[in-house]
């Protein structure tokens, strides 16, 4: 049976708020400020909605291959160092000229 309020019942997403909400005040959390109620419940649906997000994106919950995959490596893959470690001759006449080095 759902809570009912002023003759009315409530939805069953209203239903789990009033729930929290008279749950938060029997254990004396405040329902706003930094460490309230409000707070903690935005930041726990954000990071659901996030995560199932990602899972849609990706076509498989993150950081675990799909069962029909043959690898269980989920990383993009690796290929070699394309970069030299020393800055071309450009890059090192700038820093000379300037005292400093230039962001492109």
């Amino acid at each position: 049976m759902t809570p009912r309020t002023k003759d009315r019942e409530l939805a069953p997403e209203q239903a789990a708020v009033a729930a929290m909400v008279a749950d938060a005040k029997a254990r004396g959390l405040a329902l706003t400020g930094p460490d309230g109620l409000l707070k903690l419940f935005t930041k726990s649906v954000l990071e659901v909605a996030l995560e199932e997000e990602m899972t849609v994106h990706l076509g498989h919950e993150r950081n675990r291959a799909p069962v029909e995959r043959e690898s269980v490596d989920i990383c993009n893959g690796s290929r070699a160092k394309t970069s030299s470690p020393r800055p071309s001759a450009r890059s090192r006449s700038r820093f000379r000229r300037t005292g400093r080095a230039l962001s492109r």
